[in-house]
């Protein structure tokens, strides 16, 4: 209980952050459509986000390092609100991709931020509750995020003034706490040919990992208009999505534990081809099966990313993990930038099924990848831990380090 008071104020901040920047991609779908941007455009501003969360996986551990954990997180927290309340003052697709920029910037930065003060408070006695409670919290925040877009009405000042008013306040907690704040960490550096080398298959993984998250979390709101989906039915469209991976992580992170990963990763995706399949099948029989279809889809490929980073930390040395797990998100980020402009593009010209065509592509050439790398050379017999990761910033490689090296 002693050690959920002193994170209280961490996990304030990650709940406000996830309700400001969990429901401006959404939001943005619907306005962007009643403003009549086209389908194109709408696709820009998710890939503009994850550009902006690109730069701040690599910007945000050096100006940490250079002022500070709450300096920085000020910081990130004013560009994320700067980005949020500039919308309505400029109705234009491009102006709003810089400001998605500033959103994308803030989430990377302000993650890193928590999750780094947090790596310098656990103790090898807390860092599995502390781990469980932010993964809860991050999760439940995530939800939430996807349900208030069915009551925020789109292109509304009033809506994007709430998100902002939610992104502001995650600086109360945060800068109020008594804690004393850690000392300015050093700066790991980033080696995007760690990932390659230590796991080709890995590396692969988290791109199509990106294919799958970025192009249904930015992209999945004009899937569901196209299907007939209401702005509120589309809020339990991706909440479902969000749910469906959470009830994933167990079974699945016990199935990596036990058996090869790679085959573990293979199956993830032979089943996220089917439940793409199954999704396009069953867009007419309604909202329940289309959110049924969803929660599939979440549950299949949800974790992906959390098998193929524990793969590629199987053959990882201690002093490496921090860079490979820096890695691994250059290339989910990289993945991720171009995921929803092309998937937008492909619905546009071919319609809403064309998304989990594009989706079960990717998979498949996971797939034949997978069955070519398992020929290639044999899987460790001396494993690490599965670990559910966020997918937020990289710095959450070292909270799991030491827990890595027990093994």
């Amino acid at each position: 209980m002693r050690m959920l008071i002193s994170f209280a104020a961490l996990f304030l901040s990650v709940i406000l952050l996830q309700l400001s920047s969990g429901g401006v991609g959404p939001i943005d779908v619907l306005s962007g459509t009643e403003l009549g941007f086209t389908r194109q455009e709408i696709g820009m501003l998710g890939s503009a986000h994850f550009f902006g969360f690109f730069i701040g996986c690599w910007w945000a551990p050096r100006l940490m390092g250079s002022v500070g954990h709450s300096r920085a997180f000020a910081a990130f927290t004013a560009t994320g609100a700067i980005g949020l309340m500039a919308h309505m003052l400029v109705l234009d697709p491009y102006a709003w991709a810089l400001m998605r920029v500033a959103s994308g910037l803030c989430v990377a930065g302000c993650y890193t931020v928590i999750e780094a003060w947090l790596q310098a408070k656990v103790t090898n006695e807390t860092r599995g509750r502390a781990m469980g409670i932010y993964r809860v919290v991050d999760m439940s925040g995530s939800l939430c995020a996807q349900m208030i877009v069915g009551i925020l009405a789109p292109a509304s000042y009033v809506s994007y003034n709430i998100l902002a008013i939610g992104c502001c306040a995650a600086l109360l907690p945060l800068t109020l706490t008594t804690i004393q704040q850690p000392q300015t960490p050093a700066s790991p550096r980033l080696r995007p040919r760690l990932a390659f080398d230590r796991s080709p298959l890995a590396a692969a993984g988290v791109v199509v990992a990106a294919l799958s998250s970025a192009s249904f979390r930015m992209v999945g709101p004009i899937y569901g208009q196209e299907v007939g989906l209401s702005a509120g039915q589309i809020a339990w469209f991706l909440s479902a999505f969000v749910l469906g991976g959470a009830v994933a992580q167990f079974p699945i992170g016990w199935l990596a534990d036990k058996y090869d990963r790679r085959l573990v990763l293979i199956w993830l995706s032979v089943a996220a081809m089917l439940s793409c399949g199954v999704t396009i099948m069953s867009s007419g029989l309604g909202t329940t099966g289309v959110m049924l279809t969803a929660a599939l889809f979440g549950l299949t490929t949800f974790p992906i990313y959390s098998v193929a980073a524990a793969h590629a930390h199987d053959f990882a040395s201690s002093e490496e993990r921090v860079e490979l797990s820096a890695a691994l998100m250059f290339w989910f980020a990289t993945g991720a930038i171009f995921a929803p402009y092309l998937a937008s593009v492909l619905i546009d010209g071919y319609g809403p099924a064309a998304l989990f065509v594009m989706i079960a592509v990717g998979h498949g050439v996971l797939v034949l990848f997978g069955l070519l790398r398992m020929r290639a050379r044999p899987t460790k017999l001396r494993r690490t831990p599965y670990v559910y990761a966020p997918r937020t910033s990289f710095i959450i490689g070292r909270l799991m380090r030491k827990d890595r090296d027990k093994i």
